[in-house]
């Protein structure tokens, strides 16, 4: 039998999707690069000073586009209460990141872990459960027919053109009326909307790979104006690129 709870950090190569199923709590802290989690018909982006916590038994695909360096811990059921959903990214708060970086003193073992780290175990376990209750909204569906993921794809392959929705139905065999109605009805947002989610999310995963400039990745995530940028960019993380590529390395 191995401790109660173990830390342990990991840097993967970009791979595809891969199947991931633990028989633990799983907290997944991102340190460098950036992660894709999908889980119950949404994908979850994963950078830096974000954690994800899994249930146990509950399966989840990663996707890693770029080089990550990650901080996890593992928590047995019986030593903790179950999180309140199957999948949830958040932000690390302070204190979650002291409490991370003391666990990480304690890896993988047969012994049980001694009154100390027990009780910094159970602490972290209390602040990031607490902190999963204010998800992320960097946050995506991805649809459930054939039709409206073949759309997903293609308006994410594009999203550095000027995209048009009357292409993407044309692509997929439907008129822009019914697609329209298939967006509102498994995604949730407009198609308008969703391309806008989605240059979000390709510049969080940009801000996160290295220091490219801000500019830059607004114009390579289909962006002709900075300032238009920036307010997509706030309205969905409540912070400016600039100020939320900062929050990496706090």
């Amino acid at each position: 039998m191995t401790r109660e709870a173990f830390a342990f950090a990991r840097s993967f190569a970009p791979t595809g999707p891969t199947k991931l199923l633990v028989d633990r709590h799983y907290l997944l802290c991102a340190s460098k690069g950036s992660l894709r989690l999908e889980a119950g018909g949404q994908y979850w982006l994963l950078p830096p000073a974000r954690a994800a916590l899994l249930r146990a038994g509950r399966p989840a695909t990663v996707t890693i586009g770029q080089p990550a360096t990650t901080a996890s811990v593992l928590f047995h059921v019986d030593f903790v209460s179950p999180p309140s959903q199957d999948l949830t990214v958040f932000d690390l708060v302070p204190l979650a990141r002291a409490l991370l970086a003391e666990c990480g003193k304690w890896q993988e073992a047969p012994e049980p872990l001694p009154a100390y780290a027990r009780a910094i175990f159970t602490a972290l376990a209390a602040v990031a459960w607490r902190s999963a209750e204010r998800p992320s909204p960097i946050v995506m569906p991805v649809g459930r027919s054939a039709e409206v993921q073949t759309a997903l794809r293609l308006t994410e392959e594009r999203l550095g053109d000027e995209v048009r929705f009357e292409e993407v139905a044309a692509a997929v065999g439907l008129v822009p009326r019914s697609l329209a109605r298939r967006f509102e009805a498994e995604v949730g947002m407009t198609w308008r909307a969703t391309l806008r989610r989605m240059r979000v999310l390709r510049a969080v995963e940009r801000l996160a790979a290295d220091d490219t400039p801000v500019t830059t990745i607004a114009h390579d995530v289909g962006y002709g104006s900075l300032s238009a940028f920036n307010a997509a960019f706030h309205d969905l993380t409540g912070a400016t690129p600039s100020g939320y590529r900062a929050t990496f390395t706090a």
